[in-house]
Formats: structure tokens, C-alpha cells, sequence
């Protein structure tokens, strides 16, 4: 019931003409309000004409739909895509049982399954594409160096015959460097491949692209080797840690570590006499819009104008180990300005060491402490939220880490562990003590995950306290409106998270200052840009398309929700408000308002052709933050 409507369902029954007189009119009109919350309560407000029922959006968009190719679906397409649809959604989360009631289907300890990433089925890319073709076929048909026993394709011919057809007429690998490094196995190779499937190069890009370093902070092979033999050398981390060891038992005088003191003994050098303080370490840059994510999602954010770019959560340990998917998270773009990388642990000696291997090995502005994580996994071994309960392992770390970067060292955290138990304000005033660069402060406790609405109350307050060390508000931000009310809290810039992902163009939105209402043919140029980083970031090969479809889905969860500007009765949208079924301006547009995974991978089939026979996909997050 809307606002309009229910008004003159109270003049109808009398009650507004008995409010008519001062106090009383403006009672009838709070009443009529309160009346329509209840009745819409989390759901946004779209003008009337667009609204519609599950069943008939679903039968719009079902009966609109073309072939990837662009064709009306044949019923050969129909049986296609039947058998890549995704698998069904897990039943909802039962409440735990009782002992009494004993443990009826659930599972042997009688806990339930929390969270849909716990069944979620998952399916490698590389058995999208089973035999490849061999590197040695690839690389000019050169000998291959394990003859007999390589499991790999060396007939042209052969390969061809199972290879999936191509997706495209452009290889956007090809168009951009001149070259495309997967030869015959690219998905676009009609692009660059000769009729004697010779892979064709442009001499003027190469030529153009010499010198140039398109994604740095990759993995060296030396480097993991030394570092999977734990061969590598971590002489300040045992410096700090053997301090860390002898002042362990000691009691600290007036509240204040004793700092490590300079060596005496050897040589004289400008490492003794002139080491970094932390005050003239170089500053986080003080920009208003911070946003996180894999790294072709940040470049299309830094297109729409974000200000810091930060990698996604890598463990310590991985990268200590040397896991080559964990240092994949630390790659940065050559777009990106300033850049930052977020790394979680739970203990001294292990986050230290990584901390000096960044710090001699990768090219960062900034590291980040993630303790503001809520997974459980996390959590439950001391790490993310769990360090905000653990005060003194969490000082250890922090002075570790600063002790051995010569680069900012930034702290993110939530408000506290329990809903309404606060404890952020305390930790805050301790960091200054531990010299921290930066915070960045999420207006939600552990508890809370991404439900009810963040605290900017509190935030505002934690500002303060933090001052002069700049502080970042986190929470809620989807339109420069709540940027702008951010803003007045008097925090020092904002970190974007959902909201980047449910649209990226909020940046320019706030740098703008206006509400953009985009366009469908827009948004997919959007998603069409992501595909094309994502090709060049993870692959062009079968392996690369899947992987970059995965991580589009993944996006496509978000973005769904998002509510076209021309569309809404009241702008704008609230990151909380759950859209409810509506029918856009064009199919486009209906189709890409669909919260269905079927429709997702349609979207995906427009950028990067039909999925594979054996395709599953169940989104991992589900719209819990609607609640």
C-alpha cells in the first residue's frame, strides 16, 4: 500500500476529516505513514507503472530471451541450456534442534549447516577442458621435452576436433598487445590464426607495448621455491621476535615497550644511523573512495574513478608457503595509483615474516590488517574479528609489522564481536599508541555480518576518537547522497565495498554529485569491459573464459539488485531495500533485474558464449543483507 492510497483510505472511513484541526492533522498524517512502512517495510519504492507479479517477470524474460548468438532459442538451444542450468538452491537453514526432539535428518552432531557456501558444489575449470593442447605445439612446434609420456594434444587436427567452438571474431589479448599468448587454444583464435594455424603477431603493438608492465607483484619461481624449501631469510622479523622473546617475561615500564635498540657492534652503516621512523614513512593518500575486489573489478572501478584500490584477503600462511592462487591476489594493475594489500593471521612470528616478504618482494602503497573478517574459519583461530578480542597478540603484530615495513601499515575493523557490545572505540585509542597509519572502521559487529543497518552514530564518535590518525567509515554507501551524509560524520574518506559491486559507477557518481541513471546497454558495455579484463587477467583458453564467468556470476548476484534511478518513486535506493518483481523499459533491463541464476548465466552467454555441457554454478552469497 502506498502512501497516496492509503491516505485516501483514511478519508474514506472518516478518520482524517476528525484530524483536521493543528496537532491532530499532523498525528493522521504520521499514522498514514507508519501504516504504509508496515506494509513495504524493506522492500524500495518503485513508481506503479513497472511493478509486477514473480510469474509474469519470470514469463516476460523466458519468453524474450534470444540465443547467445542473437537469435530467437531454438528448442535445440532450449535442451542446451537445460542441461547447463544451475543446480537447485540448498533448502533453507533449519532451526537447530532441541536434544529432546533427537537429530531427524539433520546432520550426525546435530548441528545445522550454516551458510550456502558450506554445499555449494564445485567443479574445477580445468575440467572444462580436459586435453589441452600441448605448450610445445604452442610455442612454434617446438620438440616437446616428455615425448611419449606428455598427456597433452600434439596433433593440430585432433585438438581442433574437441576443442568447443570459438566465441567471437576478436581477441581482445590480440587487439590490445599484438600478440596473443594461447595461440590455437584461445576461444577468439579465429582472430589470429593463419589457414596453416600459424599464430599471426602485429609488429607496430608489439613494438608499441615494449617495456611495458601491464600487472606487477607476480610470483617468482625462484622465490617460491626458497620459499616452499623455507629457505628464505627473515633477519628483521628474528630481530623483532627475539626482542619480542626476551621482553616476553618482563614487565613493561610505564605502559610503554621499550623500542629495540641500534647495534653497537660491526660496521657502521646508514641502515644503524638513519633508520625509517615511522613518521616519515610515506603517507595512505587521504582520497575520498577506497573500494576492494579481484583485480579486473578494480580496474573497472578505477574507470568510474576510485581513488584506493586494495587486493583481496590473503591468508599469511599461503603466502608464506608460497601458494601461487593466494600470491595471485597480490597483483596490482598498472592503473592503479595507489594500491594496498590485505593480509589476515593470527600470531606475531608468522604475520612479521610476511609482512618483510611484501616488503622486499611486491611494489605496495599500503598493507592492510584485515581484523574486521566475521567467517567463522577465520574467527574461530584467532584471526579477522577474533584479534579484536585478543588486544596484546593484536599490539605484537601490528608493532611487528611496523617494525619491518617501510610502507603504511592500515588496520580494518568492525565495531566488535557482539551485536551490542561496542569495542572498537577502545581498541582505537590504543592504536595510536601502535602507531597505525590508518583505519578503516565497518559500522557493524561480527554478529551482525551484513545485516540491519551500519552505525554511523558510532563511526562518528570512533572519528573522533582516532584523530589525528585518519579514519575510514565503511557500511551502507549506494548513492553520493549517503556518500555526502558519510562525509559530515567527520571521517577522513570512505570505503566501498557492496555497494561497488551492486554498482561501480557510484564513484563517479560521487565525484559527480548526481544520481546516474545508466542505462541497460550501459551496464552490459560495463560487464563486457569486466569479461575483457577478466580474459586478459585468468586467460582467453577454456579454462580463462570459465574462470572469468565465474567470478561475472558471482558479481551478477550483487549487481542484480540494483534499481534503475528512473524507475524509483523515492531516489535513492537503500543498500537494505530488496527490489521487489518489476518489468524495466526494455528486456535488457528486466532481464538484468532478475535475481534467478539461470538468467545470470544468460547474461554471461551474451559476453562469453554458451556454457559448457557440464557447467554448475549456485551463487555463494544469498541476499541475507535484505533482513
Amino acid at each position: 500500500m502506498r502512501y497516496s492510497d492509503a491516505l485516501t483510505c483514511f478519508q474514506k472511513k472518516g478518520i482524517w476529516r476528525k484530524a483536521c484541526d493543528g496537532v491532530m492533522e499532523k498525528a493522521a498524517e504520521e499514522t498514514v505513514k507508519k501504516t504504509t512502512d508496515v506494509a513495504v517495510k524493506g522492500e524500495a519504492a518503485l513508481k506503479p507503472q513497472f511493478l509486477t507479479t514473480k510469474d509474469k517477470f519470470h514469463g516476460f524474460v523466458d519468453s524474450g530471451w534470444q540465443g547467445p548468438k542473437g537469435g530467437k532459442a531454438s528448442d535445440g538451444d532450449k535442451v542446451e541450456e537445460t542441461k547447463a542450468t544451475p543446480v537447485e538452491e540448498p533448502e533453507t537453514k533449519k532451526l537447530k534442534l532441541d536434544p529432546e526432539e533427537g537429530n531427524k535428518g539433520g546432520k550426525p552432531d546435530g548441528k545445522r549447516i550454516r551458510g550456502q557456501n558450506k554445499s555449494r558444489p564445485h567443479m574445477k575449470h580445468t575440467a572444462y577442458d580436459e586435453k589441452r593442447l600441448c605448450l610445445s605445439v604452442i610455442q612454434d612446434n617446438r620438440e616437446c621435452p616428455f615425448g611419449d609420456k606428455c598427456h597433452f594434444h600434439h596433433s593440430v587436427a585432433e585438438y581442433l576436433a574437441t576443442k568447443p567452438a570459438d566465441i567471437g571474431e576478436s581477441c581482445y589479448l590480440y587487439d590490445t598487445y599484438g600478440k596473443c599468448g594461447y595461440g590455437l587454444c584461445c576461444r577468439f583464435a579465429m582472430a589470429h590464426t593463419t589457414p596453416d594455424f600459424k599464430t599471426m603477431v602485429n609488429a607496430e603493438l608489439i613494438k608499441a607495448n615494449e617495456g611495458r608492465t601491464a600487472v606487477r607483484n607476480s610470483l617468482d619461481k625462484d622465490l617460491q621455491i626458497r620459499l616452499r624449501k623455507r629457505s628464505v631469510t627473515f633477519d628483521k622479523s628474528a630481530e623483532y621476535l627475539e626482542i619480542l622473546s626476551n621482553n616476553k617475561d618482563k614487565k613493561e615500564q610505564q605502559g610503554n615497550d621499550k623500542q629495540p635498540p641500534v647495534k653497537t657492534v660491526g660496521p657502521l652503516t646508514d641502515v644503524d644511523v638513519i633508520k625509517l621512523r615511522l613518521c616519515e614513512k610515506k603517507q595512505v593518500c587521504m582520497c575520498m573512495c577506497m573500494c576492494c575486489g579481484n583485480l579486473p573489478f578494480r580496474r573497472v572501478c578505477k574507470r568510474f574513478g576510485a581513488d584506493i584500490t586494495c587486493g583481496e584477503m590473503a591468508m599469511c600462511t599461503n603466502l608464506l608457503q608460497g601458494q601461487q592462487s593466494e600470491w595471485a591476489l597480490l597483483k596490482r594493475h598498472e592503473s592503479e595509483d595507489v594500491f594496498g594489500v590485505q593480509v589476515e593471521g593470527c600470531f606475531p612470528d608468522t604475520m612479521t615474516r610476511c609482512a618483510e616478504l611484501i616488503n622486499s618482494n611486491i611494489d605496495v602503497d599500503f598493507v592492510d590488517i584485515n581484523s574486521g573478517c566475521p567467517i567463522d574459519l577465520v574467527y574461530k583461530k584467532g584471526g579477522g574479528c577474533g584479534l579484536m578480542t585478543r588486544t596484546k597478540k593484536f599490539e605484537q603484530i601490528i608493532k611487528g609489522m611496523n617494525y619491518v615495513l617501510d610502507v603504511p601499515l592500515t588496520v580494518k575493523i568492525r565495531t566488535g564481536v557482539q551485536e551490542k557490545c561496542n569495542l572498537a572505540h577502545k581498541l582505537i585509542t590504543e592504536m595510536k599508541k601502535w602507531d597505525v597509519s590508518m583505519i578503516t572502521l565497518h559500522g557493524r559487529s561480527k554478529e551482525q555480518r551484513y545485516t540491519k543497518l551500519a552505525d554511523w552514530d558510532y563511526i562518528n564518535t570512533c572519528s573522533k576518537l582516532a584523530s589525528p590518525v585518519p579514519l575510514y567509515g565503511n557500511g551502507d554507501i549506494l548513492s553520493y547522497e549517503d556518500a555526502m551524509k558519510a562525509r559530515e560524520t567527520g571521517v577522513s574518506g570512505i570505503m566501498i565495498a557492496r555497494g561497488a559491486l551492486i554498482k561501480p559507477w557510484i564513484f563517479t557518481e560521487i565525484k559527480e554529485g548526481r544520481h546516474w541513471d545508466i542505462s541497460s546497454n550501459e551496464r552490459l558495455d560495463v560487464l563486457r569491459d569486466f569479461s575483457n579484463f577478466g580474459l586478459e587477467h585468468w586467460g582467453s583458453d577454456t579454462r580463462g573464459v570459465e574462470k572469468t564467468r565465474t567470478f561475472m556470476l558471482e558479481w551478477l548476484s550483487f549487481m542484480c539488485r540494483y534499481i534503475p534511478v528512473g524507475l524509483l518513486e523515492r531516489v535513492p535506493q537503500k543498500i537494505n531495500e530488496r527490489p521487489p518483481y518489476y518489468l524495466g523499459r526494455n528486456y535488457l533491463e528486466s532481464l538484468m533485474a532478475s535475481q534467478h541464476v539461470g538468467d545470470w548465466v544468460r547474461i554471461s552467454e551474451m559476453l562469453l558464449g554458451p556454457v559448457p555441457k557440464n557447467f554448475i554454478f549456485l551463487p555463494k552469497h544469498k541476499a541475507n543483507a535484505y533482513k
